[in-house]
């Protein structure tokens, strides 16, 4: 965590840390997780988790675009992309811890 990057490695020992788990289940805990929320956005299903966010899977259609470096238009095409709203808590912690 030094890094300023949080890994599943962190995730992991904060588990352990908090909750008492051997390492082993920690670990295994942190992966269930993850998988539980990746599966579910692979179905097109929504993630929501409480005074954290939510995770969405966004159908986008095909358009044209342009190639920035000859000008050339090119096809974009569909494709589905993930986003992340913040809930306000979050918003509002992370704007706290900027001194705002």
């Amino acid at each position: 965590m030094s890094d300023g990057t949080i890994t599943r490695m962190d995730l992991t020992e904060a588990v352990f840390r908090e909750v008492g788990l051997s390492r082993s289940e920690s670990s295994a805990l942190v992966e269930s997780v993850l998988q539980e929320i990746s599966d579910a956005l692979v179905r097109g299903e929504t993630v929501k988790i409480s005074s954290f966010g939510t995770f969405m899977v966004r159908e986008k259609g095909e358009r044209i675009g342009r190639n920035p470096k000859t000008g050339e238009e090119v096809p974009i095409h569909p494709r589905r992309v993930l986003s992340f709203r913040p809930s306000h808590l979050l918003k509002e912690r992370v704007a706290a811890g900027n001194g705002a």
